[in-house]
């Protein structure tokens, strides 16, 4: 592996630190974006029970706003329980957008390395075509700088592809999944609102 980096020289260096980026990142969401981590199955009727039983009480609040990205858009919605419906779904847009951007955290430094990974390898391309011409001379090319620039040119570009493709694939999948989990929290919140008001109404 050695051998390779020096062979593709120092270019390759800057589509490595690439890569380690994209790697951290894409295991950080792929821990972070887990379902159960930020949808739980059976939270809204754990917190509809929790509401009945002891109602928008500041300890219910703030173990939700603590436990999931889902729990907070319960804890803002409850604490304007006693609002309109429509201040209440307005409290729970406005912690949407935060839960939102915590959720997309560096999805955009991944898909600015999925776009600039090739073009560090054709970078490094150039580079090695420079070197290629620069073997020539009076009396012929240089056959080790010739045989080194063109191991710079195809290292680079190999390499600069093989970052690339995961990490805008991992983009792509991270993108989407973000859009399923922000609308499958949109609607448990919204039937949490109906539900708390309907109950609100009726009993008093």
């Amino acid at each position: 592996m050695w051998a390779i980096v020096e062979a593709a020289g120092w270019p390759i260096w800057t589509i490595i630190a690439a890569s380690v980026v994209s790697l951290a990142i894409i295991l950080e969401r792929l821990y972070s974006l887990r379902r159960g981590a930020v949808v739980p199955h059976g939270l809204l009727a754990q917190t509809l029970q929790e509401y009945r039983r002891v109602g928008d009480k500041d300890e219910l609040m703030q173990r939700l706003h603590g436990h999931s990205p889902l729990g907070r858009l319960f804890a803002a919605g409850l604490r304007n329980v006693h609002g309109s419906r429509e201040v209440m779904k307005e409290s729970i847009e406005d912690e949407g957008r935060q839960v939102a951007y915590q959720l997309e955290r560096l999805l955009t430094t991944l898909g600015t390395i999925a776009a600039m990974a090739p073009l560090l390898g054709l970078l490094g391309t150039v580079i090695g075509m420079i070197e290629i011409f620069g073997s020539q001379n009076a009396s012929g090319a240089n056959p080790q700088q010739l045989a080194h620039g063109i191991s710079v040119a195809l290292y680079n570009t190999a390499f600069g592809l093989i970052v690339a493709i995961p990490s805008m694939m991992f983009y792509r999948y991270f993108r989407s999944k973000v859009d399923g989990l922000l609308v499958e929290m949109e609607a448990q919140a919204i039937k949490l609102v109906e539900v708390a008001h309907g109950e609100r109404k009726n009993g008093g």
